[in-house]
């Protein structure tokens, strides 16, 4: 027997002892955590977060350097957002001591109605195409958040996305991969666009958008203005019209984004914030009030005991989510008896501890794809951020002359008038992204992973990582995950990392199991920053299932 730098050999054998310097580096995940005393932008693409770190660098506040890590990732990521979806925020205000909400989700068109569809023999909401358009919100959303709390000016924050835009940048592999063929060519400008020679970019590969170039200095030197009432105004409706949409200049000039109140829940010491409907965060509390009423397995939260819970969970939220969930200016929603502890133990009564439930029948309370961001600056502002035109490439319609997709997020509605969800004219639809925050005593935490009907049960499961098994937010992003495409039945997609023995076990269970790879971005692709207010430290994590990274901001 005979040592060999991290292991052993024994007769033939390799058995894995403590490394040489100290225990603590053995660890399960790929990635350390970024710390430093300044700033940092975690988002999912690296050219994004190195944008934000120099904005910071440069003194802007979390949200001027999440506005220009936006505007980049709309043209480094066209696939996942830009100018033509909707955002919304969560926003810790250090000196306040105050955490507020903004909602800048779009409404549907005035004269877009079950009526006007039912006339054009449209049986089911549109999923592509014009009809599925609602008003973006992003760009309002942009300048409120500028308003109350930028430092640096409106101008200076799109510098770089306009340089990306104009000169080209190198295509990086998740963004690649996600580079849909076949919905680019739903229409002429898109393809025109989006597939330069005919085909889609590889990894590697540069790329322009000198359109896009143009619409972002529109924007810089005229504001959100020329997106609701000036030249970008026109050419929305000019492309809604000659596809027979039914967009007016209304529709875009009366828009306004708002800010709203958190909601939020108490879980095992911490509080976990989400936004208000119209968004799903909703469905990632009532997980974690389900999860809180048994302790976490000692068995650490890959056992098959701990996921059968949080899977379990999972499918008793979301049939809350699909019957309650909708535009609030338009229905009364049971908010306090969804967010009930008492709700929470009634709902979590069906969970069967060796059976898997396959039905999400909604319960009876009391009355009463997407690019996330995180930045936190040198005080302890904190932006949690997130952006999407909806669908891969949204719509698959193309603003003629600007760039930039118009997002499908109204294939969100139902074609149902009496459901909460219907559709109606000036109404939002059911929104899957949502932003989420995390506090206890000096710790905050903006977090947030993307990925359409994934993301409540991917925010319960980097909580539950983070307060049931002590992991730092990069270990917390990492740890394998489960996810659920299909509303209903017994199905789950799981990380191969959670081995073999907890796969059989749930199988067992009566789950029906489909294996993903070690990181697989269809569990979603999320970032997370931290400030310890009591050390004046911050700490940044960036998803490995992404192209990103997180990025101090450089010494003044």
């Amino acid at each position: 027997m005979f040592a060999r730098g991290l292991f052993v050999v024994f007769y033939g054998l390799v058995v894995f002892e403590r490394p040489l310097v100290g225990q603590s580096l053995e660890r399960h995940h790929a990635r350390s955590v970024v710390i430093a005393r300044q700033g940092i932008a975690a988002t999912s693409q690296v050219l994004a977060s190195q944008s934000a770190a120099q904005i910071l660098g440069r003194g802007g506040s979390a949200v001027d350097a999440a506005i220009a890590a936006n505007a980049v990732l709309g043209v480094t990521e066209p696939m996942m957002c830009g100018l033509g979806g909707d955002l919304f925020v969560l926003y810790w205000e250090a000196k306040s001591r105050k955490l507020v909400g903004l909602n800048a989700s779009g409404w549907s068109p005035r004269k877009l109605t079950i009526e006007l569809l039912k006339q054009r023999k449209i049986e089911s909401m549109p999923s592509s195409g014009i009809l599925s358009a609602t008003v973006p919100g992003t760009v309002d959303g942009w300048r409120k958040m500028h308003q109350r709390y930028g430092r640096l000016p409106w101008e200076s924050l799109f510098r770089d996305a306009i340089f990306y835009a104009e000169h080209g940048f190198p295509v990086h592999e998740i963004a690649a991969s996600a580079w849909d063929e076949k919905r680019l060519s739903l229409t002429s400008e898109s393809k025109r666009v989006f597939l330069p020679h005919g085909k889609a970019p590889r990894a590697g590969e540069l790329f322009r958008n000198p359109d896009l170039a143009r619409a972002l200095r529109l924007i810089a030197k005229e504001g959100p203005e020329t997106f609701y009432k000036g030249e970008i105004a026109r050419a929305i409706l000019r492309t809604s019209e000659k596809l027979q949409g039914v967009m007016e200049a209304a529709d875009l000039a009366d828009f306004s984004s708002e800010f709203v109140e958190p909601i939020f829940t108490d879980y095992r010491g911490w509080r976990v914030y989400e936004l208000p409907p119209n968004g799903q965060g909703l469905a990632a509390l009532q997980m974690l009030n389900m999860m809180e009423l048994s302790p976490p397995s000692p068995s650490g939260p890959h056992s098959p005991a701990e996921m059968h819970k949080k899977i379990e969970a999972m499918k008793l939220a979301y049939g809350d989510l699909q019957s309650y969930v909708a535009d609030p200016r338009f229905v009364q929603l049971p908010l306090p008896g969804l967010l009930s502890k008492e709700y929470a133990k009634q709902r979590a009564a069906r969970i069967h501890p060796e059976k898997a439930n396959c039905e999400m029948k909604p319960g009876h309370p009391p009355s009463s794809d997407t690019t996330y961001l995180a930045i936190v600056d040198a005080e302890g502002n904190i932006a949690s951020w997130i952006q999407s035109i909806s669908s891969v490439f949204g719509s698959g319609v193309v603003v003629e002359g600007m760039g930039f997709h118009l997002h499908n997020r109204g294939a969100g509605f139902q074609l149902d008038a009496k459901h909460p969800n219907g559709l109606a004219g000036r109404k939002r639809p059911f929104h899957t992204i949502i932003p989420g925050f995390l506090e206890k005593g000096d710790i905050r935490i903006g977090f947030g992973i993307m990925g359409g009907s994934n993301q409540p049960l991917a925010h319960a499961q980097f909580v539950s990582h983070v307060v049931d098994y002590g992991m730092d937010i990069q270990a917390a992003l990492e740890a394998a995950r489960f996810t659920k495409r299909n509303r209903g039945g017994c199905d789950v997609q799981i990380e191969s990392r959670v081995g073999l023995t907890t796969i059989e076990a749930l199988t067992a269970l009566g789950h029906q199991v489909s294996v993903r790879k070690a990181y697989s971005p269809v569990m979603g692709r999320g970032n997370a920053v931290l400030h310890d207010a009591s050390r004046q430290l911050n700490f940044g994590a960036s998803d490995p299932r992404a192209d990103g990274a997180a990025i101090p901001a450089p010494i003044p």
